[in-house]
């Protein structure tokens, strides 16, 4: 899979050369990425390459991101001919992108009239406005449930469930209460009182490990929410813009429409841009002139970006070929019978590989020594989130590595004495 290039490329610098790039990042980025991997130097279809040369299969595409892959001719294209008219204006103003993104995003999501869009820059940002939202309800309390996450900014950290993310920097904005996920009877008993603005969910827990809520219990959200006037709030950002096989992974289930939906990552194909849904009229109106803002958000080079990736998505049939693709896949690796394979979670293009010992950051080390990119969000899982592009064949590649990939990290869970 890794494709390297001539041994006298690949000569030590001299005594005395420059540092390299992995030296030069720890001397200039604050350290909260840790040590990066690799350094990539480019991108085409699937693929990327690091600065020696090496060649991978790209698995995760930026944590689904890269909705079209890399350098697509549709996404450069369109991006660089708004640039050479209009890339940026303040929101004093609109633009023609802009509007006619809105409108695709409303269409997409069924929205009935009177809904609204408001765009953002990152998944993070759509979300703290969608707790100003709820803020703008009056009621005290907002529910979100375990395991969950919804970005690092202090509004959207408070919706995040993750001690480790949480301490420290608490005292974090107050009112937030996690709930069990999947527990019905637990939401019941917390929407009683009736004074609860908000329901956070995520369809697909993408960094608990891609773990699916079960469709019944997102059922009793909407059916409960309305029935003591609570905002239901669907985080797509990991799992919308055709991830899932669906434009939205909600619209899996006939009749679940949330009251506000989050965008963001697979919008801009890789160009940062988020965006909040609200869907009919009483939502509508709960941000007045001058509550929130944003500099960037939706401006026409991240418009055209999202139209450029959405048009793409159409003409190319690429929903049907992330079920069918997706689909083949779970087969594929469940079908091979390894014992440390339990399961494959999730849906469409957005999968994890449930393993039955903790050794999922020590094989998504191998995979990327084998040449392919995936990644561990949690100790038992492997995360993958290609590329809606990719092909049933250079899926098959990946299948065919990984026996071996986790035949070689067996051993780190076994029993002291076994192979």
């Amino acid at each position: 899979m890794s494709e390297q290039i001539s041994p006298q490329d690949r000569r030590a610098p001299e005594q005395g050369a420059a540092p390299g790039y992995a030296e030069r990042y720890g001397t200039a980025l604050l350290p909260v990425f840790g040590t990066p991997q690799k350094i990539l130097a480019r991108g085409e279809g699937v693929h990327v390459w690091d600065t020696e040369g090496t060649r991978y299969l790209d698995l995760l595409a930026g944590i689904a991101v890269n909705t079209l892959g890399h350098a697509h001719p549709a996404l450069l294209s369109a991006m660089t001919k708004q640039m050479g008219t209009l890339g940026h204006i303040s929101n004093f103003f609109a633009s023609a992108p802009q509007i006619e993104l809105a409108e695709k995003l409303l269409e997409l999501a069924q929205a009935p009239a009177g809904s609204g869009v408001f765009f953002a820059n990152s998944g993070t940002e759509a979300n703290e406005t969608a707790f100003k939202i709820a803020r703008r309800t009056g009621r005290p309390r907002i529910l979100a449930l375990s395991s969950s996450f919804h970005g690092r900014t202090m509004g959207a950290l408070a919706l995040t469930s993750k001690e480790a993310y949480r301490a420290p920097f608490e005292p974090l904005p107050g009112g937030v209460e996690f709930l069990p996920a999947g527990d019905e009877q637990a939401l019941a008993a917390a929407l009683a009182p009736g004074d609860v603005a908000a329901v956070f969910a995520e369809p697909i827990q993408g960094e608990a490990g891609v773990r699916p809520l079960d469709p019944e219990y997102l059922r009793a959200l909407r059916r409960l929410t309305r029935e003591h006037g609570t905002l239901l709030i669907l985080d797509e950002v990991q799992t919308g813009m055709g991830r899932t096989g669906h434009w939205f992974a909600h619209q899996a289930i006939d009749g679940l429409q949330p009251d506000v939906m989050t965008l963001a990552k697979g919008l801009g194909g890789g160009f940062p841009v988020g965006a909040v849904i609200s869907f009919g009229t009483e939502v509508h109106d709960l941000l007045q002139p001058g509550q929130h803002g944003t500099t960037f958000g939706g401006n026409p080079l991240a418009a055209a970006a999202g139209l450029a990736v959405i048009g793409t998505l159409v003409e190319e049939d690429l929903l049907a070929h992330v079920r069918s693709a997706g689909a083949r896949l779970r087969n594929d690796v469940l079908g091979l019978g390894h014992p440390l394979i339990e399961d494959v979670r999730g849906s469409g293009l957005l999968l994890g590989i449930a393993l039955a010992a903790p050794v999922a950051k020590q094989a998504a080390a191998a995979a990327l020594a084998a040449g392919f990119i995936v990644n561990a969000p949690d100790d038992s899982t492997l995360r993958l989130a290609p590329p809606l592009i990719i092909t049933d064949q250079e899926l098959a590649t990946f299948t065919a590595a990984l026996p071996g990939l986790l035949d070689a990290v067996a051993t780190v869970s076994a029993p002291e004495g076994e192979n």
